[in-house]
């Protein structure tokens, strides 16, 4: 075991000190080199199938290296001393047991870049509560105030609602409830990135639901019918198959046969069996063919997503109108929600576009990237280096879209490599999308939920939805990770004395 871990130590350190090279002329903020290089030698460490190396660590009381996301080096330096000893071999390559603050550094570090996202954690619980406003929060001074008082750490403005106008007041009423509670909280202003939605929905006469083995005609927006979105529930039709459109028509000429695509959050799910089909007074369209839906069949209706999980969209995220909003979230919000990112490239561009409105500021907003594709979890760390390199940052795990895109069998094991890449770069994560969503539309939290809740202790912030519930969740939410907080760090376990036995 001596001799494995040692050769391993020197490919981990070879291997990750070359991928940190290619990186650093990306890295202008010298306190994240660290985190990179740690990074570069994680990637290199999961190369390797370690699993019959932990299991012949474990009955000599030593790190089964489980818990090695932080700290790659210093932890491979530890067991390796402590084999040494146990052999009673000092070899060529013998290395000194790292000091106890190396060894730690790793977790400094991913809390120093958490609190220079979110601010201060609060004095009970390591993770922050993220709430996404309603637009009433905007002349509702006292729901505002009710969000912070009860815990929320940080507020979410979903700029694909309302206006700037209305954006302003929602900072302005959080401002002074920061004020009144003594509480700091931080304001994420959310960009609403491409939004790849059905048209206008042409109904046959004799159907009103989709089912498996029916056919969707899918064509090309006009501009004019994208502002007035209607349902058409029966027109005269020779033919027996539904019709919508797709709201960015560029994207039809990259699908191919058999290409899938799902719509309405992948609830009606086709694939395309014709790339040319006629459309009247149009170029041809796709007919898709349903392969998933309900036994009780869907309506197909307008303004539904559309996604479309095996297809590289060489699209830029940054639509006219995100362009737009910049103006004013540059300079209002603590932190941007970076949509539909996928490639570095991606964050040079908002990077750009910040340095055009922020040229003469003090500070600049940090940008959190929401993780929604496959292509944006495989270009993951090209996308933490050319981010956080240059600036405070974080990654939202964008668990509806991604679940979506990627399956939602994958879900869980993929939610849990981004957390672990994460901690590796010591950048932290925020757990999104329906957590608690029982709790806070309805009321009552289903079981499944406050385990999902509670589970979210390993990121760095949760994120809620808007409900009319949302200050009970917050409450309960809080009081969970509160408790979570003496049960769990991050993966390590935390053995507090037991009190039910």
């Amino acid at each position: 075991m001596l001799s494995t871990l040692q050769e391993l130590r020197q490919t981990v350190e070879t291997e990750g000190q070359a991928t940190f090279n290619c990186w650093k002329p990306h890295i202008n903020r010298s306190e994240f080199l660290a985190s990179a290089l740690n990074l570069a030698e994680y990637l290199a460490l999961r190369q390797h199938d370690l699993r019959s190396l932990q299991a012949a660590l474990m009955p000599w009381g030593l790190s089964s290296l489980g818990r090695i996301e932080a700290r790659v080096i210093p932890n491979l330096d530890a067991v390796i001393a402590s084999l040494e000893v146990i052999c009673g071999s000092k070899s060529a390559q013998h290395l000194n047991r790292p000091p106890i603050e190396f060894f730690f550094e790793g977790d400094r570090l991913l809390q120093k870049h958490t609190e220079e996202l979110f601010g201060q954690s609060p004095s009970q619980r390591r993770v922050r509560i993220m709430v996404t406003l309603p637009t009433e929060a905007a002349t509702d001074y006292e729901m505002v105030r009710e969000i912070i008082q009860r815990g929320a750490n940080c507020v979410r403005i979903n700029c694909a609602h309302d206006t700037t106008e209305v954006w302003g007041r929602m900072i302005d009423n959080v401002r002074r409830a920061e004020q009144e509670t003594g509480k700091s909280c931080k304001v994420m202003m959310d960009l609403a990135g491409l939004k790849i939605r059905t048209g206008q929905v042409l109904t046959p006469p004799d159907k009103k639901r989709v089912f498996k083995g029916d056919h969707i005609l899918l064509s090309r927006c006009e501009p004019e019918l994208e502002s007035e979105l209607q349902t058409v529930e029966s027109i005269p039709s020779p033919i027996d198959y539904f019709q919508t459109c797709c709201t960015v028509p560029e994207i039809l000429d990259l699908l191919t046969v058999d290409t899938p695509v799902y719509i309405d959050d992948g609830k009606i799910r086709t694939r395309v069996v014709d790339t040319h089909y006629p459309v009247a007074n149009g170029q041809p369209g796709l007919l898709l063919q349903v392969t998933h839906v309900s036994p009780k069949g869907l309506k197909l209706r307008p303004e539904k997503g559309l996604n479309f999980p095996k297809t590289v969209l060489p699209l830029s995220p940054l639509t006219e109108k995100d362009l737009s909003d910049l103006d004013f979230v540059a300079t209002h919000a603590d932190i941007i929600g970076y949509s539909f990112v996928q490639r570095s490239a991606d964050i040079e561009l908002l990077q750009q576009e910040l340095d055009k409105r922020c040229e003469g500021l003090a500070t600049r907003p940090a940008i959190v990237a929401k993780i929604e594709t496959a292509i944006a979890v495989s270009n993951l760390p090209e996308l933490i280096i050319h981010a956080a390199g240059k600036q405070s940052f974080g990654v939202m795990i964008a668990r509806g879209d991604l679940a979506v895109e990627i399956g939602y069998q994958r879900l869980t094991e993929i939610q849990e490599e981004i957390l672990w890449l994460c901690e590796a770069a010591h950048v932290p994560v925020i757990w999104a999308t329906q957590v608690l969503e029982s709790l806070v539309k309805e009321g009552t939290p289903s079981r499944g939920e406050m385990t999902d809740a509670a589970m979210a202790e390993r990121a760095e912030c949760v994120m809620l939805n808007k409900g009319p519930f949302i200050a009970e969740a917050i409450t309960i939410l809080d009081d969970v990770l509160t408790r979570m907080a003496t049960h769990q760090l991050k993966k390590t376990p935390q053995l507090r004395a037991l009190h039910s036995w």
